[in-house]
């Protein structure tokens, strides 16, 4: 029996990558903790996402397209929040998987007072190295990047400050943004100690939009189908070999540099924002 009133909105957004939905959605109706609804919200996808998500035989799963592209996931994010009869909100990028203990962790900090809460990630790099995300997370500092995929707040707050704003009006990352707003508004910022989100990021991985490959979800979604404790064996990986993404964290850096350089030169849409769309292979956005 679904509840009529889930206490947990899960936003997927989405643009015409249909063959990853089935992978992150599952991870989604894997969750131990199972009282949420889910709504996949498409950036006026042409693709059958509909058609795949329409598939997904489970009445908490809902979708909506917009009518137009906002080409970035704070569009959809908003209309998603609009939609959602969830107190809580929770994100997961529709290329990323939940553990299926990631739900069950992150509602017990919410339900114990805090306002917003989030678990370390798995940054899964194409030659499969690890990053710890975020690097130091066991406190919230302003404009720290937290992936939305390990994020969850009170959907209360994200109306309080005004929800996602749009990368066209903004210095910085849209979620970091929402996080900045969120803390001046007086949130209560909380860390988890688990690791519950494998995030595979597009923007380290070239024309993923433009191939649509969905070969390393199904990889990671033989392992946790099979029972595997992946959190203990990521947090082996990232122990074991500490050093083994340095290269990659070094060229994040100086590329969060050279960003806030252009920033102020020529604005975030066309410093960031442009460049990682060419690079997963999306055409500019005006």
């Amino acid at each position: 029996m679904v509840n009529s009133e889930p206490k947990v909105t899960v936003v997927m957004a989405t643009y015409n990558w249909s063959s990853v939905l089935p992978y992150s959605i599952g991870s989604i109706l894997r969750q131990t903790w199972t009282n949420f609804e889910l709504w996949v919200v498409g950036d006026a996808c042409t693709d059958d996402s509909e058609q795949v998500v329409g598939a997904i035989q489970d009445p908490r799963v809902h979708w909506y397209n917009r009518p137009t592209n906002f080409g970035q996931q704070g569009g959809p994010n908003n209309d998603g929040i609009q939609r959602a009869r969830g107190e809580y909100i929770a994100y997961l990028g529709h290329d990323d998987l939940w553990l299926p203990h990631h739900l069950e962790s992150l509602v017990s900090v919410l339900d114990a007072g805090a306002d917003v809460a989030w678990g370390a990630i798995s940054f899964i790099l194409p030659d499969q190295k690890r990053v710890l995300m975020p690097h130091n997370p066991r406190s919230y500092r302003p404009k720290m990047w937290i992936p939305p995929s390990g994020l969850i707040h009170r959907k209360s707050l994200a109306q309080k400050v005004g929800g996602w704003r749009s990368f066209r009006e903004i210095s910085i990352d849209p979620e970091a943004d929402l996080l900045v707003r969120m803390h001046e508004a007086g949130g209560v910022f909380r860390f988890v100690p688990r690791l519950s989100v494998l995030k595979l990021p597009a923007a380290e991985r070239k024309d993923v939009y433009r191939d649509k490959p969905c070969h390393e979800q199904a990889a990671w979604t033989k392992k946790i189908e099979a029972g595997e404790n992946i959190e203990q064996a990521e947090l082996l990986e990232l122990a074991t070999h500490p050093f083994q993404a340095v290269g990659t964290l070094l060229r994040m850096w100086f590329r969060s540099k050279a960003d806030i350089f252009g920033n102020l030169l020529r604005g975030y849409k066309r410093t960031v924002f442009d460049r990682r769309r060419k690079y997963k292979g999306l055409a500019p956005k005006s």
